[in-house]
């Protein structure tokens, strides 16, 4: 009987670890890249910009 008890505490901890990956990979919806990546192509079209020497 000790040995089931023994192995009842990896089973719960694989649970345990499936339970708290779900919740931390569940999708977010306030969380968006989409600012982030405007922000990068705007920063690439200047960076592609030919340079006027005066």
């Amino acid at each position: 009987m000790a040995a089931l008890v023994w192995l009842l505490i990896p089973l719960v901890a694989a649970i345990g670890a499936g339970l708290w990956g779900s919740w931390a990979n569940r999708t977010r919806k306030a969380r968006s890249d989409g600012p982030e990546l405007d922000g990068y192509a705007r920063f690439r079209a200047a960076m592609e910009k030919p340079h006027s020497r005066t």
